[in-house]
């Protein structure tokens, strides 16, 4: 796989439409199911009145990527060919989409073999991060990390983790800051998405680095805080002190369990719209008009700040901050069903 990107179902099929395709024609199957085929979940299907649903073949191969019991019932019910969906992959990218399709439907995936193929992915993909494989296979992203720490030892090392965001960002954020202060001190002129891109930071990221260069300061050096305040930031003069304590954020968010990262909030938003289980259910539109009003960029954050009147500014530093819980206790609810649901 090209490591610029998850596994995208989408972009792999060829089209979404199905054909019919002769079982004698399918090669084999590189199927998660360690055990292989389960006998009495073929039976069941091949007993079941309901037409089988389409299987997912590579045509490059003609192998089986998702669809291992389905053909097997097909075979006992005589069948000589049976409804197909096409994808055009190599067979690491078959292998991801295989795990993804038996943990989202028909027999469950059994913990032992996720852990295995987690374990697979780990290996074929080190640069993906722990939360990317832990989507792709239904484990938590804390017990993907302990299978990578396990296999360390006999998987090549990448100075970079590929977030299920689709983006590139330093396992160590110090080194990816240092990067990006080599980079501009050798080029100056250098656009600062550019240098995010060689450096495997974010723009942001540069921008706060070629700020701290000016100053004089080491890119990842250590930054003074007020309450608050997100890395770097200081009020703006004049404002009145209640007001110069409202929380000015950079769009941050927690990667891989390690240290904050600057993300880019409005595209994440732009990508869940995307997504018809939240654009069509009336609480996905509300959770994404919510998200929405935090994609406010600094410079209106200092613009509104500078206007709250002084008599209210401490009645809004209370209200700011609870919503601040609020989002924080939302985060870490999500994450925990996601885990249970995961470990589950």
């Amino acid at each position: 796989m090209n490591g610029q990107r998850l596994a995208d179902a989408s972009a792999l099929i060829s089209h979404p439409s199905t054909e019919l395709v002769s079982l004698s024609e399918l090669t084999r199957f590189d199927s998660p199911r360690l055990s292989g085929a389960d006998d009495d979940h073929v039976r069941l299907l091949a007993e079941s009145d309901t037409e089988l649903p389409p299987i997912l073949v590579n045509r490059r191969t003609m192998s089986v990527v998702d669809g291992m019991h389905r053909v097997r019932a097909a075979e006992l019910r005589g069948q000589e060919k049976i409804e197909a969906v096409f994808c055009e992959c190599d067979d690491e990218e078959a292998f991801v989409l295989a795990v993804q399709a038996n943990i989202s439907h028909g027999l469950p995936l059994p913990r032992s073999d996720r852990n295995a193929a987690a374990e697979r992915i780990v290996s074929s993909h080190p640069e993906w991060s722990d939360r990317a494989i832990a989507s792709v296979t239904g484990l938590s992203h804390k017990t993907v990390g302990a299978i990578r720490r396990r296999a360390s030892g006999e998987i090549p090392q990448s100075h970079t983790r590929l977030g299920r965001d689709g983006r590139k960002r330093p396992v160590d954020a110090a080194e990816g800051r240092e990067q990006a202060g080599r980079i501009l001190s050798e080029r100056p002129g250098v656009s600062l998405r550019e240098v995010a891109r060689e450096a495997g930071v974010c723009t942001a990221t540069v921008r706060d680095v070629r700020d701290r260069l000016r100053r004089g300061e080491a890119p990842a050096g250590p930054t003074r805080r007020g309450p608050g305040t997100a890395p770097s930031e200081t009020a703006p003069e004049g404002a009145p002190e209640a007001a110069r304590a409202l929380p000015r954020p950079k769009a941050l968010a927690r990667i891989d369990g390690g240290a904050d990262h600057d993300v880019d909030l409005a595209g994440l938003i732009h990508n869940l719209r995307k997504d018809p289980s939240l654009r069509f259910s009336e609480s996905g539109r509300t959770l994404l008009r919510l998200l929405d009003v935090c994609t406010v960029g600094p410079q209106e954050w200092t613009r509104i700040s500078e206007n709250v009147p002084p008599h209210r500014a401490e009645i809004i530093v209370s209200a700011a901050r609870a919503c601040s819980r609020a989002w924080q206790d939302f985060a870490t609810e999500l994450e925990r069903r996601s885990d249970r649901q995961a470990s589950g």
